[in-house]
């Protein structure tokens, strides 16, 4: 059955009554992902042993490309240009880097529901009402993964179809239905950096970024727009906290 994620988007998206609050964090500076993913797995597992909440962090890595479990070789194009990752997230090729933002998000599906589809829907109508408050329109496409905008600036692509861009991709891992790594929204990255792979296997279509787009909102106020349209899509309410850790806040 092929799946309708804008009749997802618009039921019950993970939202619980009476959750306690998601810790928010968000990291100055630049963080090796390495310890990002360290930080996440250490975190999912205190998660599933009850032993911290649920988190969503914040932070920009240092340029680099990571392969998901669907990466191609031939799709990494210039393998010697930034560091290349392994990780064990969904998806195919992408990069990070300085300007874009990354937002790992570890929830509980065991409590929310375990549904992976609607958990995907969840994050696209996070990613489209948070640029929908920049006054740019995200959508999404039944045969790729991620966030698109529209083009009519640029030329059509072959066969007359409409120029589009990726402005954000997204990516989970799940264990034991705790779900971490999450997506990356584009705010003012440098996009030629994108030219060392094809990003998600994705040839014809070129990525973008809310800079690009002539948007010209700091890091800062994207961050602020991406708490509140969390709390919004999620139902639940956040906190801000420090990085997260295994253990649990004071």
């Amino acid at each position: 059955m092929k799946l309708d994620r804008n009749a997802l988007a618009a039921s019950s998206l993970l939202s619980e009554p009476n959750l306690f609050p998601v810790e928010w964090a968000v990291s100055d500076g630049l963080v090796d992902y390495p310890h990002a993913i360290a930080v996440m797995d250490a975190r999912a597992a205190a998660i599933f042993s009850g032993v911290a909440s649920e988190a969503v962090w914040l932070l920009e890595h240092p340029p680099l490309y990571t392969a998901g479990t669907s990466a191609r070789a031939e799709d990494l194009l210039a393998p010697d240009r930034f560091p290349v990752f392994r990780t064990g997230r969904g998806g195919e090729y992408t990069y990070h880097g300085p300007g874009q933002r990354v937002a790992y998000v570890m929830l509980d599906l065991n409590r929310r529901g375990p549904d992976l589809r609607r958990y995907v829907a969840a994050l696209e109508s996070w990613i489209i009402s948070t640029l929908a408050r920049f006054d740019v329109l995200g959508e999404r496409r039944e045969d790729r993964v991620g966030v698109w905008v529209r083009r009519p600036d640029k030329s059509a692509l072959p066969g007359g179809r409409a120029a589009e861009e990726k402005i954000a991709a997204i990516g989970i891992r799940v264990r034991r239905w705790v779900t971490f790594h999450g997506v990356s929204l584009n705010v003012d990255p440098t996009l030629e950096h994108y030219s060392g792979i094809r990003p998600c296997g994705v040839s014809d279509y070129d990525v973008t970024s809310l800079a690009d787009l002539g948007v010209r909102g700091t890091m800062s106020e994207v961050d602020a727009v991406l708490r509140e349209e969390f709390e919004r899509v999620f139902g639940s309410p956040t906190k801000v906290t420090n990085v997260p850790t295994a253990a649990p806040s004071a």
